[in-house]
C-alpha cells in the first residue's frame, strides 16, 4: 500500500517538533509541501516554526506562556491549558475553544 497525503498529514500530527517536518519534506520528494497543507499547529510554534506553517487558520495553544502569533492570518485560538471562568467567557465570546477544564 502506498501512503497519500491524507494518510501522511494524519501521520505528521503525532509528529514531536519541527525537525519531523522538515525531515519528511527533504527526506521524501512526493511529501514536498505537507507542512502548507495544515490550517492548524500540530506542535507548538516559534517564530522559525511558524514561517513553515504558511497556512495556519487555528492556532492551538499549548500552554500559558505560549507566543500568539497577530499574523492577520489566525481566525480562531484553541486554548490546552486551564483558564478561569471569566477568561473562559472572554474566550468563548470570541469564538475561540478551551479544552480543559475550568479553575477559579
Amino acid at each position: 500500500m502506498k501512503l497519500g497525503y491524507n494518510e501522511i498529514m494524519i501521520i505528521s500530527k503525532c509528529f514531536d517538533d519541527i525537525n519531523d517536518f522538515i525531515n519528511l519534506e527533504t527526506g521524501i520528494k512526493r511529501f514536498q509541501g505537507n507542512i502548507e497543507r495544515f490550517h492548524f499547529n500540530p506542535i507548538p510554534l516559534n517564530h522559525y516554526s511558524r514561517k513553515l506553517f504558511t497556512n495556519i487558520e487555528t492556532l492551538h495553544i499549548y500552554n500559558e506562556e505560549y507566543e500568539i502569533f497577530n499574523d492577520g492570518k489566525i481566525f480562531k485560538y484553541v486554548i490546552w491549558y486551564e483558564v478561569n471562568y471569566s477568561t473562559y467567557l472572554k474566550e468563548k465570546e470570541a469564538r475561540n475553544i478551551c479544552k480543559k477544564d475550568i479553575h477559579n
